[in-house]
């Protein structure tokens, strides 16, 4: 099943988001390659496609797991959350519908 996979920034992360971001992404890498991902990205804090010092809200997640439990341990595994980037995480399942 498709889960939504959400963290929120703490307040002062955008360095540990930088230190943690090549990891970060050689795990979603390992996601897309075996075919899970559907999609991944940042999402900026101010509306812009760059925010600079500004930072990002959080970042959002659309990936096939076996389970909810699955997508929670893959998370809690996952160095923006290891590095304290996020406040906040939510793991919630997803049902696609369009496109």
């Amino acid at each position: 099943m498709l889960y939504v996979l959400l963290g929120e920034d703490a307040p002062g992360s955008l360095e540990a988001r930088t230190s943690a971001r090549p990891a970060h992404l050689a795990r979603l890498e390992g996601l897309r390659d075996e075919g899970r991902l559907l999609m991944a990205g940042p999402m900026p804090a101010i509306d812009s496609p760059d925010p600079g010092p500004a930072g990002f809200f959080g970042s959002l997640v659309v990936a096939e797991f076996a389970s909810q439990g699955d997508a929670e341990r893959w998370l809690a595994e996952d160095p923006y959350v290891k590095q304290g980037v996020f406040a906040r995480i939510t793991v919630k399942p997803f049902k696609k519908v369009l496109p």
